[in-house]
């Protein structure tokens, strides 16, 4: 008489434990196997193994090539330590039982009676059975654990990059798992996302760039640290994980986790990437500082930098107006040359400084504004920390429902989407009030003291420090047909500061900076 043995354990875990390369469980189901063997007085004539795979499918490699092993050679018996080793689904276990039986095979359990008399039918049934509900009764458990610890804010799923799932103790010993920032990768994770939110790097180059700088995915039992795949990256740009949002079987839920994106520069990222197609995102280069900045003050189009050559080859750099390169506009705007640009906007910004007094003057009615409003919004501040504290309670009752099957999974999206909505609402109502009259005294007097002296500081700093002043504190520079330069300054600027027609600065009320405050726009001369 000839046998063949089967062994098998569910995981890696447990096929790797001690270190060893089958674990403790396949070598301890070997002998009692053997020893089954001898008692039958069988030789054994092939071994099979299967470790880390689950015994409710028939997608094993060892088990296929047993099954296959026995239609070819002539086997007396299929020995297993338990029936649950070979299967632990009915529907399963009656496939092989019957591939066996086909093939002439007697399964035999150490640990269980089973044959093929009726009595043995009926145990090896019982005991099948036994085994299927174990095991999914096992899955619900640990389903009903993974929702419970996604109520609770928990990460019941492996983290992702930047993050790592690590296990510890509490005071009684008691092991438990949680997440925490990866020192190695948080920071390459940021940068990935405050990059992306300029709005200057394709997807594809800026993971080309953060692959040189050393991110790589983290090392898993089933495969080593690598490089993070495109398809990984993509999912990374969109995973709200970063900004404290855990995702689970469609569900989103406030996490317990340490954010590590702002909730702005996701935002901007996701805006991105929603208005970019991959196949047409294009680099954006910046040859000139003043690219971008500058306007035709005859229809408004925005001045493209032109390099266009003489007969004898030599290229001179120039602004034209867009609007007229492409014939949108009948627009007349002579080309102006790069170096004339660059002084009829340095001298902009002689205009646009105001004195040590007007600085005083405007600082003073900018702090009583913010001071009179703060006291007339505390009322209303009330109001929405109540609304943000019903949303979140409506929205912990939606998700318990959801997990006792009393919503579906599209209602629960619904509602979620709904609150979501409500609550960014209020956050950003919130945070607006906080920005208002925590951060802006400081801000706005900043901002003040850069047009104090802003012609110097912009005189002396260098092509991506004017690139950025031209950014920060204008929307834009118009170029008339006389070639004279005015200022449309952003705001706070514009609100802070008003100018009489002379020097051609736009401006809007100060109000609109300590809305209902009622502070009135101060004019002074620049």
């Amino acid at each position: 008489m000839t046998a063949v043995t089967y062994q098998r354990v569910s995981t890696k875990e447990q096929a790797a434990k001690g270190g060893r390369d089958e674990g403790f469980s396949i070598p301890a189901q070997r002998k009692a196997n053997h020893g089954k063997a001898a008692d039958l007085k069988a030789k054994i004539v092939a071994e099979f193994s299967d470790p880390g795979y689950s015994a409710k499918t028939m997608n094993r490699p060892d088990l296929q090539r047993m099954l296959k092993y026995i239609k070819t050679h002539q086997v007396t018996y299929c020995i297993v330590h338990k029936v649950d080793r070979l299967a632990r689904d009915r529907l399963v276990d009656l496939q092989i039982h019957s591939a066996l039986i086909e093939a002439g095979v007697t399964l035999i359990s150490v640990t269980e009676s089973i044959d093929e008399t009726p009595s043995g039918t009926l145990v090896h049934g019982v005991m099948s059975s036994i085994a299927e509900f174990y095991s999914r009764n096992l899955a619900a458990e640990v389903s009903k654990g993974l929702i419970q610890k996604f109520e609770t804010g928990g990460t019941p799923m492996r983290a992702p990059i930047g993050y790592l799932n690590i296990r510890k103790h509490d005071e009684q010993g008691r092991e438990y798992r949680t997440v925490e920032i990866d020192p190695e990768r948080a920071p390459l994770v940021k940068w990935v996302f405050e990059q992306y939110a300029t709005g200057d790097h394709t997807v594809v180059d800026l993971l080309a760039a953060v692959t040189a700088r050393g991110l790589t995915t983290v090392p898993t039992p089933k495969r080593p640290s690598g490089p993070v795949a495109r398809s990984g990256f993509f999912k990374l740009l969109r995973n709200p994980y970063y900004i404290g949002i855990v995702r689970y079987r469609g569900a989103e839920q406030t996490g317990t986790h340490e954010p590590l994106i702002d909730i702005e520069t996701w935002q901007q990222v996701q805006r991105l990437l929603d208005s970019r197609k991959i196949a047409s995102e294009r680099r954006r280069s910046h040859d000139h500082y003043l690219k971008g900045s500058l306007f035709c003050g005859e229809c408004g189009s925005r001045m493209q930098l032109d390099y266009p050559a003489n007969k004898q080859g030599i290229r001179y750099a120039y602004y034209v107006c867009s609007g007229r390169a492409s014939k949108r506009k009948n627009c007349t705007r002579r080309a102006v040359p790069v170096g004339i640009a660059e002084q009829l906007v340095a001298d902009c910004y002689q205009d646009i400084a105001i004195t040590e007094a007007e600085y005083a003057a405007l600082a003073a009615q900018v702090e009583a504004a913010f001071d009179e409003r703060l006291a007339s919004r505390s009322q209303e501040l009330a109001e929405l920390a109540k609304n943000r504290e019903r949303l979140q309670n409506e929205s912990d009752k939606l998700l318990a429902a959801h997990f006792a099957d009393a919503i579906d999974l599209e209602t629960l999206k619904r509602h979620q989407d709904r609150i979501r909505t409500g609550l960014a609402d209020i956050d950003r109502r919130l945070a607006n009030e906080h920005d208002q009259h925590e951060g802006p005294r400081k801000h706005l007097g900043t901002a003040l003291s850069l047009l104090v002296d802003c012609a110097n500081l912009y005189a002396r700093t260098d092509d991506q420090g004017k690139r950025l002043a031209n950014q920060a504190l204008t929307d834009g520079i118009e170029i008339d047909e006389d070639e004279r330069a005015a200022i449309r300054l952003a705001e706070p600027f514009a609100a802070l500061v008003s100018a009489p027609a002379s020097a051609d600065v736009r401006s809007s009320s100060t109000s609109s900076i300590v809305g209902d405050a009622g502070l009135e726009p101060t004019t002074s001369s620049v």
